[in-house]
């Protein structure tokens, strides 16, 4: 059976572990072939593994998604290696919570650059790609945390995701009439790497307050991500998908 994304080419940012090796993977089972950008080289030759493993071709490329020059060499060689690029899923991002008069200058600059600067930078060499086959669709990684609800300690993470939302819809009112559509997800509580961080209580505590009992799993996060870059969402621009349990309605 042909899957969604037969024949297209995808980048995934942070695509070493959790959220973005997930959504790698589901872009290989649907027929995508995939370049998994990231910092941690070992990690994200493991995603190329996966990746091949659920049937596609992959390759890594080590980015840092601050860095313009690394951002544009990583388009660049995915187009010279795939002849096209149709999809992207700008993934890459971290949270640490300072509490906001403690938090250093040097803090919120990395905090800022990696979840919103390096969503830009990644729109900006991502979008002149696509044009050149026709277009394609774009999906940023933002969060429940800061563009519905807001947590204390994280103000540089919230300004960030909240930001990341207003310059997808920018970005998606420039480039629609050209054929690219640009769309945003905001995960709530996802079972990652993330939440090692948290006691077995407090993540019994934070479970109990949404509505469908449990946590989120990467690969729900994923199926969206790919739906949005799929046909089936060829009338959906400009918007920011929450996917959360139902958390935020409440």
């Amino acid at each position: 059976m042909a899957g969604k994304l037969d024949g297209k080419v995808a980048i995934v940012t942070g695509g070493s572990s959790g959220i973005g090796r997930a959504t790698a993977v589901t872009f290989a089972k649907e027929g995508a072939k995939v370049v998994i950008a990231a910092r941690r080289t070992e990690e994200g030759e493991e995603t190329v593994r996966l990746v091949k493993e659920a049937g596609s071709e992959a390759l890594f490329i080590q980015t840092d998604v601050t860095n313009a020059a690394q951002i544009e060499a990583l388009v660049k060689k995915t187009v010279e290696i795939y002849g096209r690029l149709d999809c992207a899923f700008n993934n890459a991002g971290f949270g640490k919570p300072i509490p906001l008069t403690e938090r250093t200058e040097e803090d919120w600059d990395s905090e800022i650059d990696v979840n919103l600067k390096g969503v830009w930078l990644c729109l900006k060499y991502e979008i002149p790609a696509m044009l050149k086959t026709g277009g394609g669709a774009i999906v940023n990684m933002a969060s429940m945390g800061g563009t519905v609800i807001a947590a204390p300690g994280l103000s540089a993470y919230s300004a960030a995701k909240g930001g990341v939302v207003g310059l997808t819809r920018s970005a998606a009112l420039e480039y629609a009439s050209q054929g690219i559509r640009i769309n945003a997800v905001s995960p709530g509580l996802i079972s990652t790497d993330i939440l090692a961080n948290f006691r077995e209580e407090v993540l019994q505590e934070m479970t109990a307050t949404i509505p469908l009992k449990r946590l989120g799993e990467a690969e729900e996060v994923a199926e969206a991500v790919v739906f949005l870059c799929s046909n089936a969402a060829s009338y959906i621009t400009g918007q920011n998908l929450v996917i959360d349990g139902g958390y935020t309605v409440q």
